[in-house]
């Protein structure tokens, strides 16, 4: 499969069930933290099979994971949940795309 295509698919995936994760927490703001965890989620998806650094795919993935999720993070000071959620998603998609991206 082609990078671009993956990472258009992977992004959205990612971002539909990070938005679906959060439907049952009560916050303000709902819909604007809603729209924000999508897009960071999808950035995520989307730009690890563009990565091109000479490590393993999962660890690819991990470090893109992290990086975008850390600023989330910071700012929510919701540590876990966020970063866990953005390492360990970041880390599959990353396997992903070794195994489908020609």
């Amino acid at each position: 499969m082609n990078a671009l295509v993956f990472g258009v698919v992977a992004g959205l995936v990612f971002g539909v069930l990070d938005v679906l994760l959060m439907i049952p927490l009560k916050m303000e703001n709902k819909a604007t933290a809603m729209a924000g965890a999508f897009a960071g989620r999808f950035a995520i998806g989307f730009l690890i099979p563009l990565v091109a650094v000479p490590i393993a795919g999962w660890a690819i993935g991990a470090l893109v994971g992290l990086l975008i999720s850390l600023p989330d993070a910071i700012i929510t000071r919701a540590y876990a949940p966020i970063l866990g959620v953005g390492v360990v998603g970041g880390a599959l998609i990353g396997l992903a795309a070794t195994a489908w991206v020609a």
